[in-house]
């Protein structure tokens, strides 16, 4: 049951839908260079559907067939006998119960968790190896075509890469072979294809037409950077104005050196004597070359056609060489890296490169599980888990993983969380120190940290039980590596029988 005005409904839905979730993915800042090539496709994909879809809505509206105004003139119930509105309301009616009879598990489908599913997509772009996923150029294929051909240079793929943009240092006789435009070609098609994967954003077409532009002006002057018009020039100064002269020996006097220039200029034979240099030049007066007989012509010089024809050769070579230069600009960065990655590979042996491969590989998981860090919600600042998450509160509050606890005695050494500070009591740091106090390290001073209070506490001791009651041997406390605690004569006597 798809009527026209449905479909132009539901193109007017999706193409809202897909422009607010442009907008939400924008909105998302990627944390890393293939997420952002992801999310510059996911985009270029949804501005595509937009666009096809828009084109259909416009043909909808023009209404070409008359589709569009007979279903609303339906739907207002006019009909060939007149207007009966009633009529076209249960004839719809009608239409919509036969619909359902037919299809009575139709269900409405839920396009928000279809449409949201997009950002989740991760579109599919083809990178070779050497390309880092868009952040190195591969020309290696290129740089090989370059060093077999005429006009290349037999160099280093890293100088290759400093050398393949600035093509005014090629002859312009070497342009125009074949090999060349060629070359220029396959150049050109891979800047156009690896732009466009790693900017699907950028409007490739409008860069090119100002670039078309301003080539056009250039090449009307004759200013274009290695294509200066030198033949037009050397013509200008060679060729002679025949508007001055009418008859043959009126031109004889010019002399045979000029007359013979004159006619090498135009491609026209410059042999004989004197008076037939001057009537073949004449000819060319109110004869166009194209139109001269062929008997003229040097042989192998080119005739007017085959001029134009290398004309626009060349400047269909001139252009290409603009419009790579202007590819050139805009991947400035990522030329600069490739250069850098070419010089750091040749420094490096098989397996530190593979070492490092490894790594990067390792790198990329890691960034990932940063990723997932990044969103974990922990306002109250919990400790992490051994899953790396925070830990429950009602276990935090138990041990007291949050608290800190200073012990004056230990060197105002912190203990963090109940269970560390209740355990420093037997440890080392703690006995030391209060050996150094001269107070024995009994249960009696469990919970004291404070040197004051320790003494406090030792002299109301003393005064309970009388200075010499105290039998150290008895009731101070050591400790062996194993953690077993003895009094002082059970830990010396094990110790002299080397049992500790």
């Amino acid at each position: 049951m798809s009527t026209l005005l449905e479909v132009t409904r539901a193109a007017h839905e999706e193409v809202e839908r897909l422009e607010r979730l442009i907008v939400k993915d924008l909105q998302t800042e990627p944390t890393s260079n293939r997420d952002r090539l992801f999310q510059s496709h996911r985009v270029r994909n949804m501005i595509d559907t937009i666009t096809s879809t828009t084109k259909k809505l416009v043909e909808i509206y023009e209404d070409s067939d008359g589709a569009r105004k007979d279903e609303i003139a339906a739907l207002g119930g006019q009909t060939a006998t007149g207007t009966n509105v009633f009529s076209a309301f249960y004839d719809r009616l009608k239409e919509i119960r036969e619909y359902h009879r037919r299809h009575p598990a139709a269900r409405v489908v839920d396009a928000n968790e279809e449409f949201d599913n997009l950002l989740k997509e991760e579109p599919v772009v083809v990178f070779s190896g050497e390309e880092a996923f868009g952040r190195h150029l591969d020309l290696h294929e290129l740089y090989h075509i370059y060093i077999n051909c005429k006009f290349g240079e037999k160099i280093e793929y890293s100088a290759y890469l400093d050398v393949f943009s600035h093509v005014d240092k090629v002859p312009r006789k070497m342009k125009m072979t074949g090999e060349y435009k060629e070359y220029m070609k396959k150049l050109l098609e891979y800047l156009e294809d690896f732009f466009q994967r790693t900017e699907p954003l950028q409007d490739l077409d409008r860069i090119f037409s100002k670039v078309v532009a301003d080539f056009e002006d250039e090449w009307a002057k004759g200013s274009v950077n290695g294509w200066e018009n030198e033949a037009q020039d050397t013509a200008q100064h060679t060729i002679i104005d025949l508007s001055d002269y009418s008859e043959v020996e009126e031109l004889m006097e010019v002399g045979p050196g000029k007359l013979k220039k004159a006619l090498a200029a135009l491609g026209l034979k410059s042999g004989g004597n004197v008076e037939q240099l001057a009537k073949r030049l004449l000819l060319t007066k109110n004869t166009p070359l194209e139109k001269l007989d062929k008997k003229h012509f040097a042989r192998g010089s080119r005739g007017a056609k085959q001029n134009v024809v290398a004309a626009n050769n060349s400047k269909e070579i001139a252009l290409m060489e603009a419009k790579m230069k202007k590819l050139c600009d805009l991947l400035d960065e990522t030329i600069e890296r490739t250069k850098q990655n070419v010089e750091k590979k040749q420094a490096l042996t098989y397996e530190e490169i593979e070492a490092e491969r490894e790594e990067q590989e390792e790198t990329q998981v890691d960034s990932e599980s940063d990723d997932d860090e990044q969103q974990i919600y922990n306002p109250l600042k919990l400790p992490m888990g051994w899953d790396g998450k925070p830990i429950p509160y009602w276990l935090y509050k138990l041990h007291g993983l949050g608290q800190e606890f200073k012990c004056e005695i230990c060197g105002n050494y912190s203990y963090w969380g109940r269970r560390a500070f209740e355990r420093h009591f037997k440890e080392w740091r703690h006995q030391h120190g209060m050996r150094c106090l001269g107070i024995p390290n009994t249960k009696n001073f469990n919970e004291i940290t404070s040197i004051e209070e320790a003494k406090d506490l030792w002299k109301k001791i003393q005064q309970r039980q009388g200075v010499n009651k105290w039998r150290p041997d008895l009731e101070e406390e050591y400790e062996d590596k194993e953690g077993n605690i003895y009094n002082k004569k059970t830990y010396t006597d094990l110790q002299r029988q080397g049992l500790i």
